[in-house]
């Protein structure tokens, strides 16, 4: 039953979590490091965010679902469920910081 929950969240948050991310930063043509470095951590990490959602079944559906029509945001997310990724983040908030500009 275990391995079939951890298939599920795989799928539906840690899956999407990183295409997010990928897309986002391929959007905002933030450098290839960039964007390797958040998606290793995402990756590496990956078994920190299956733990939290088998821990708190709430924080994994709200997460999954925010991510999934846009109410959460891919890298507060990452940031909240993998504080070791917070490095990877910073590197690409200027690209984020300028979306946010542009789009106002």
């Amino acid at each position: 039953m275990q391995h079939l929950l951890v298939t599920l969240i795989t799928f539906f948050l840690v899956e999407p979590l990183q295409h997010e991310i990928a897309a986002t930063l391929a959007d905002l043509q933030a450098p290839r490091e960039v964007v390797t470095s958040l998606l290793t951590c995402a990756s590496e990490h990956g078994s920190q965010i299956v733990d939290r959602a088998l821990g708190d079944p709430w924080w994994a559906a709200s997460s999954a679902f925010g991510v999934w029509v846009g109410l959460t945001e891919p890298f507060a997310l990452l940031t909240d469920a993998v504080p070791d990724c917070a490095a990877a983040v910073e590197a690409a908030r200027p690209f984020l910081d300028a979306q946010q500009e542009t789009n106002g």
